[in-house]
């Protein structure tokens, strides 16, 4: 059963054999990682790509000799008989994409490195110089307007929150708002040459910003007329699953809302391993066709400023002080948000079980240590455990079983919600009621009695986010104050598809201010897997920081050191240091930018060499990568962020 959702509706563009946008399906794409001089290695890796199951292959082209070279590789894989269209990826060289665009179906350019200058300057310009600035960016990119309209070359103008240029951060900061207005200048140029095969990126980094930047470019675009296709992706999300758990996030709660033409998952690993991800997410929705399709009444439109981007959340105000709602137990008010994880049966009559899930026991001292990714429950339904928790950790019950435990200071009863007309004796600490969402009334009368509830609402998998997230602000506006949490149970998936399923329903939810907490089941799989993934949520979510972050790019011609060898050294390394966000880029070209949300950055500066940052700022250049490891912990240790194993 899949999802049916009603689609944005865009206009049709032209790339080679394969039409994006309008009714045509949500399209797939990768990118090599090869270096693009390598014709026999670029091709056959191309050739994987599609074979998986990519309908586009993106090329880097960085100069005019890789650029040229694509048409070796086209003819190549033409001559395998393979007719897929490519994508020359370019970045600073503007004669780089004039060739390129007589060669390839279609061009990509980033606004903020072509024709433009990101030194990290700080600098203001009045009206006329920014204008002036505009006629050159104008005069620049014009010639490769024309050849793509005379070749029939379609052309992504794809905006990276890492590359804003010096001139669009002066006037409207490191915003969302940037990223579109970016993006938007350089459409009207082609638009005043007439041209409109286009379609528009606004990648980031961190899914917030992501989804911000896309839902006011369709704000955007509908103010001035515009209907271009949406190519939609998190830039470098990383690898394995924290990789998959951000990607799905940005890109599946977009798709979720009918925008999205083509996506691209940015794993740091092989590309052919991103298809796989990608037809998960694509082939989880129904698209209806409605022309009357209305951008998300639920995500209002923003108000743009320099100082960032106003997104709507539903508060409540208490004594006077913004709080998403009251304090029970550990969930709600100032917590972060919690988390259950189910042990029933027998899978938790050991301390080894326990130990999957962060909580540590050592016989000989007889002592706990809690890891940063704990749950604060474990539901247990109707069988207790033989051993004493630690007081951060509580045991959730049936409430029949409940009524007969003894020690109700360190357990919780689990309500179903039509069982409270027969209840009498609740818990004086916390109540957890339970209520699915299609049956839930809107004014809760029968919960308002409890005052330490904590409801927790059992979403369905196939509805919606949307109408999930209506039920919250239902909630919300029938003056429920107590925490609530998300319950969701997944039946006959796997691991990977959990990951991208999990990360969008529950994730979506999350990231938009409106939960208190999850509680994440599946079938056959592992409470290990649950709970890394439930705290993976949190953390893409912005909402629980509970891991070291990395910003890893996923590799390509232009990458200057193997990036999945390093990202594991790396990781292997920094893995113990709680909330300190490491970017790990191959090359210059996002980089220093993408590093404006990473705390210390590893970026590739030459053949052997990398820099370090801290920050934006530069700290240690052309370090032999020998060393820069060493010196990459030396930095840490000198601002105070790392601590020992």
């Amino acid at each position: 059963m899949r999802k049916k959702i009603i689609r944005y509706k865009t206009r049709v563009v032209k790339i080679g054999d394969v039409p994006l946008g309008g009714d045509y399906p949500v399209r797939i794409q990768s990118m090599t990682t090869t270096d693009t001089m390598d014709t026999k290695a670029t091709v056959e890796q191309s050739i994987r790509i599609i074979e998986a199951g990519g309908e586009y292959v993106r090329i880097t082209a960085p100069s005019i000799k890789e650029a040229e070279n694509l048409k070796n590789i086209r003819d190549e894989i033409r001559k395998r008989g393979y007719n897929t269209p490519l994508i020359a990826d370019i970045h600073f060289t503007p004669n780089a994409a004039e060739i390129a665009a007589r060669i390839v179906e279609k061009v990509r350019v980033n606004p903020g490195n072509y024709a433009d200058k990101k030194k990290f300057e700080i600098k203001e310009y009045s009206d006329s110089q920014y204008n002036e600035e505009l006629e050159r960016i104008r005069n620049k990119f014009s010639p490769l307007v024309k050849i793509c309209k005379d070749y029939g070359t379609a052309m992504r103008i794809g905006t990276n929150h890492g590359s804003l240029s010096d001139r669009i951060m002066s006037r409207y900061g490191d915003t969302p708002l940037g990223m579109v207005e970016s993006a938007l200048e350089f459409v009207r140029i082609c638009e005043d040459n007439n041209y409109f095969e286009i379609v528009l990126s606004m990648k980031a980094s961190n899914p917030r910003i992501m989804l911000d930047a896309y839902r006011l470019l369709i704000d955007k675009m509908e103010e001035a007329g515009m209907n271009y296709p949406l190519h939609l992706g998190v830039t470098e999300a990383g690898d394995g699953e924290d990789g998959r758990i951000k990607s799905a996030l940005g890109i599946g709660v977009l798709l979720e809302e009918g925008i999205g033409d083509t996506i691209r998952v940015s794993l740091t690993e092989e590309p052919e391993f991103e298809i796989p991800v990608c037809r998960i997410l694509t082939e989880r929705y129904e698209y209806i066709d409605n022309e009357n399709f209305i951008n998300d009444a639920e995500f209002p439109p923003p108000t743009p400023s320099k100082g960032g981007y106003n997104h709507h959340r539903i508060k409540i105000i208490s004594s006077g002080i913004p709080v998403l709602s009251k304090t029970v137990d550990k969930a709600g008010g100032k917590n972060p948000p919690a988390v259950i994880i189910s042990f029933t049966g027998n899978s938790a009559d050991n301390f080894e079980s326990l130990r999957q899930v962060g909580y540590l026991y050592s016989e000989t001292l007889d002592k706990w240590t809690i890891g940063d990714a704990a749950p604060e429950y474990i539901y247990l339904k109707d069988k207790d455990i033989d051993y004493h928790l630690p007081g951060t950790l509580k045991k959730i019950f049936d409430y029949d079983f409940w009524s007969d435990v003894r020690d109700k200071d360190a357990s919780i009863p689990l309500i179903e919600y039509e069982q409270l007309k027969e209840i009498n004796v609740f818990s004086d600490i916390c109540n957890f009621i339970l209520v699915k969402a299609e049956k839930l009334n809107d004014d809760l009368p029968d919960l308002k009695n409890v005052t330490s509830a904590v409801l927790i609402l059992e979403l369905n998998s196939y509805d919606i986010l949307k109408s999930n997230i209506e039920i919250l602000q239902k909630i919300r506006k029938s003056g429920f104050i107590n925490p609530v949490m998300l319950k969701i149970n997944y039946s006959g998936i796997n691991a990977e598809e959990l990951t991208v399923f999990s990360s969008i329903d529950l994730g979506g939810t999350l990231i938009e201010n409106l939960a208190d907490g999850l509680w994440l089941d599946s079938d056959g799989i592992s409470q290990k897997v649950l709970n890394s993934i439930s705290f993976g949520i949190l953390q893409a979510a912005r909402r629980r920081i509970s891991k070291t972050e990395y910003i890893s790019c996923p590799s390509c011609g232009r990458t200057l050191f193997d990036l999945q060898e390093t990202t594991a050294m790396i990781r292997n390394a920094t893995n113990h240091l709680k909330g300190v966000k490491i970017a790990i880029m191959g090359c210059i070209v996002n980089g220093p930018g993408e590093m404006a949300d990473a705390d210390y950055g590893y970026v590739g500066s030459g053949p052997g060499k990398i820099t370090l940052y801290k920050g934006k700022e530069v700290m240690k250049r052309s370090i032999d990568t020998k060393d820069a490891l060493t010196e990459l912990i030396n930095l840490i240790k000198e601002h105070g962020d790392w601590v020992e194993k």
